[in-house]
């Protein structure tokens, strides 16, 4: 089952069968007709980002943003983690006890999400730890050369 929320407002589930039984035909490329209870719909796929699971689609002339949550995402959600921006992290933790060969920004450096912080090496294997959001960084809490336990606090954001 997925859920569809629409224009961040309306959210509606449905199911792999429920897609089946639709009447759609696609006329052109993202274009597509659709019979509903005698009715018809004209749609249209205007943007997609396939990786973020959005899309904009224009039904009958009405541009509408939509979100698809998958049965992963929906777990995630119900254990109480936030997908997408809405939830700030505030600090980078060790992922698991290593070395920290190299530290790639400074106190006060402005970073951008996946950016490259430092670089943990464990169990022989270098690990690039990335930026989880745009932010600041307010203070960091080891050097070049020493090692951490897992959960050791590494990077502070402001």
């Amino acid at each position: 089952m997925y859920k569809i929320k629409v224009n961040t407002s309306h959210t509606f589930d449905v199911t792999k069968e429920s897609m089946e039984k639709l009447d759609v035909i696609e006329t052109s490329t993202n274009k597509y007709h659709i019979l509903q209870d005698n009715t018809t719909i004209k749609a249209e796929i205007l943007n997609t980002d396939f990786n973020q699971k959005t899309y904009t689609i224009k039904v009958n002339n009405t541009a509408y943003d939509v979100d698809i949550y998958d049965a992963l995402d929906q777990q995630i959600e119900a254990l109480g983690f936030e997908i997408g921006a809405s939830k700030q992290v505030n600090d980078v933790k060790a992922p698991m006890p290593g070395l920290i060969l190299e530290i790639n920004v400074n106190v006060g450096d402005e970073v951008k999400e996946n950016d490259d912080l430092l670089i943990l090496e464990a169990m022989k294997m270098e690990n690039v730890l990335t930026s989880p959001r745009e932010g600041v960084i307010k203070a960091i809490e080891v050097k070049q050369g020493e090692t951490v336990d897992k959960n050791a606090l590494l990077i502070e954001f402001e």
